[in-house]
């Protein structure tokens, strides 16, 4: 069984441990937590590791956020992963900071990556890891506020929030999207 684990993010030291890099901050930490090393390969960094018989492929795209799908389509047709083990792991303004949330398909809720991914694909029926990030800014602020790093008072709870990222993750490879909902959603 091979499954596609996607963190959203943008390339470059100035977008490093923003909010909008959740899903970069996630996929660092899990090759950190397995000794692994992310290559510049087509249009993404990429590793994979052995987890329970199943081979997680990690990208994180190197088109920027906007330009994700482009990513995303490339390495499902690569790697001949379907859709259904295809997990794409995204920074969420409308969850309030401590807040993971796993779906099995949804909206791009404006988020632009995700609009990117849904139009590279043609569907938005791929489970998607929302990270949630705040909304604790101006109206019409949204761009510097997710392009802005985490509040001091805020740094503190990132590791336990990627470390639970990490263990959606393991769970979706292992007994799929529903029982990780179940297990991980509202808790």
């Amino acid at each position: 069984m091979k499954y596609l684990i996607v963190g959203l993010g943008n390339i470059g030291q100035e977008y490093a441990d923003t909010r909008h890099n959740a899903g970069f901050m996630v996929l660092d930490q899990l090759a950190k937590q397995e000794s692994l090393h992310f290559y510049n390969m087509r249009l993404a960094y990429y590793t994979e590791m052995k987890y329970k018989g199943r081979m997680l492929h990690l990208i994180k795209p190197t088109t920027y956020m906007n330009l994700s799908g482009k990513a995303v389509s490339h390495w499902m047709k690569e790697l001949k992963i379907p859709i259904e083990n295809v997990l794409v792991i995204v920074d969420e303004i409308a969850l309030p900071l401590g807040t993971l949330r796993l779906k099995p398909k949804g909206s791009a809720a404006g988020h632009n990556g995700l609009k990117n991914i849904e139009l590279a694909l043609g569907t938005d029926q791929y489970a998607r890891l929302r990270f949630g990030v705040g909304d604790n800014f101006p109206k019409g602020r949204q761009v510097d506020y997710v392009l802005s790093g985490f509040d001091h008072d805020e740094l503190p709870e990132i590791p336990a929030l990627i470390d639970k990222s990490i263990e959606i993750i393991k769970s979706f490879a292992t007994i799929g999207t529903e029982l990780t909902m179940t297990k991980f959603n509202n808790k």
